[in-house]
Parts: C-alpha cells; sequence; structure tokens
C-alpha cells in the first residue's frame, strides 16, 4: 500500500470513530510506529487531524467556536443515554439539584421526570422544557435569567446572581472538553463562569461527558478533573484517558453503551 493510500485510510477511520491509537494503526496496516507517527503528521500538517498522546483524532473546530444545541444533540446517542441511566440513579426523591446547560444534561432531566418531591435549579432552556413537557406537582423547576447562549444556556450577572443565593445537593454538570492540562472546558466565556457559580451552589459534582470530549478544549476552564467528585463517561475513553482521569476525579465511572 502507498503512503498516499494508507493516510486516506487512517484519515477514514479516525473519521468513523472519532480518534486512534498508534498501536492500533501498526497492527491494522503492518507497518512501523515510526511509519504510522509519519502518515499522522502529514495528515495533522494538512489539518485534518489533531496528535494527541498516543494517537490522533479528527481535528476539532477552534476552541470559541460553539455548536448549537441542535447539532449536538444528534451527536453519541447511545453513549449519552448510557450516561443518563447510570446519572438518573443518584437522583433521590426530595433533593435539590442543578443541571447546567447541555444536551446529556437535558437528555437526564426528561430522565427525572417521574422523581417525586425533585427541586431543579437550571440555566438551560431545554432542560426546564423537558422538566414542563411532563409537569409534576411536586416538582419545583427554578430557570435562571440571562443572555441566551448558542447551546441555549442562560448567562451573564442575572444568572450568576440567581445562582449565587442556592444551594444544592447535587450539580450535573456537561463540559465541552476535557483534559488534564485545561481541566473541564466551555467555548463560551459567560457559561464557564455560570457554571463555577453552579459549582459554588452544590455539596456534590457529578461531571457527564462521554469520550469525545476527552482531549477536547474550549477556550475557558470551568474546573480542574480534581473538582469531580464523580465522573460518569462511556467505554470510548482510551485507557490512557481512564488512568489520568482516574488519578484526578474522584470516583470515574464508565458505563457500557449498548
Amino acid at each position: 500500500m502507498l503512503a498516499q493510500q494508507r493516510q486516506s485510510a487512517i484519515l477514514e477511520l479516525i473519521r468513523q470513530s472519532g480518534g486512534v491509537r498508534v498501536s492500533h494503526l501498526v497492527s491494522r496496516f503492518g507497518v512501523s510506529d515510526m511509519t504510522i507517527r509519519r502518515d499522522l503528521e502529514v495528515l495533522a500538517e494538512r489539518g485534518l487531524v489533531d496528535k494527541v498522546h498516543g494517537g490522533a483524532t479528527l481535528a476539532g473546530p477552534g476552541s470559541a467556536e460553539e455548536p448549537g444545541f441542535a447539532a449536538k444533540s444528534i451527536r453519541q446517542q447511545a453513549e449519552k443515554r448510557a450516561i443518563v441511566e447510570r446519572a438518573a440513579g443518584l437522583v433521590e426523591p426530595g433533593m435539590a439539584i442543578a443541571l447546567s446547560a447541555g444536551t446529556t444534561t437535558a437528555a437526564l432531566a426528561a430522565r427525572l421526570a417521574d422523581v417525586r418531591g425533585l427541586t431543579v435549579v437550571t440555566n438551560s432552556i431545554p432542560v426546564a422544557d423537558a422538566l414542563y413537557q411532563n409537569p409534576r406537582a411536586d416538582q419545583t423547576v427554578v430557570l435562571t435569567g440571562g443572555i441566551r447562549t448558542p447551546s441555549d444556556a442562560l448567562t451573564g450577572p442575572v444568572a450568576e446572581a440567581a445562582i449565587a443565593a442556592l444551594n444544592v445537593d447535587l450539580l450535573f454538570l456537561g463540559v465541552h472538553g476535557m483534559s488534564p492540562r485545561t481541566g473541564f472546558t466551555t467555548p463560551n466565556l459567560l457559561e464557564a463562569a455560570v457554571n463555577r457559580r453552579l459549582i459554588g451552589a452544590a455539596r456534590r459534582l457529578v461531571v457527564l461527558a462521554d469520550h469525545t470530549k476527552w482531549e477536547t478544549i474550549g477556550i475557558a476552564t470551568i474546573a480542574p478533573l480534581e473538582d469531580a467528585d464523580l465522573l460518569i463517561t462511556d467505554g470510548g475513553l482510551p485507557p490512557e484517558g481512564r488512568r489520568q482521569i482516574g488519578e484526578q476525579v474522584g470516583e470515574l465511572i464508565v458505563v457500557d453503551v449498548d
């Protein structure tokens, strides 16, 4: 196989799975580690992939580019369902919880529609809508005001002031990206500030992040990895990611995806 053909095949694999490891490519193509690394270097120079430790991922958008809620909602649906099922088991009747903005947290909100006596604080319009669609008389939904972002989050001083006066048992935080160097990140500066307020209001922080968030970096850091009491992700997270995250978060849960 010519180098150009192999590089095209590598790029297609990365597009299908979101990322590959050098060791897997060495085994698949029967070439040396150095050859694969040169292939990845060529693809990276063309702006098609991002080199990461031990492999490569599909080149992502800029760190300040923020996809809309609808675009994000169709990504990694099976992974999100598995994460949500595990997260829902942490919620008990009578709790006060907070849900940040995000497609995974919106899916969790729909899953919690039948929990009695629940109080939910959120800066997310879709989260509030998910609970309003199946209202319970014994549930309370507190939706902050604020400035709306492309991900349908409410941000700014109004949202921050509303959260500052509240206290909740659990915060379920959705993130744009996570890495050991930058922690949990978002492409929106205002949303980062609101999320930090939510963390300050919560007794326990639970981060919900599928494997594609690993080594994705947004412009603003929300919190370091060690601030998470619990992180729930899926089995697509590579072994190195599991090791590094497991060393920093309070507890790491990796769920199976059907």
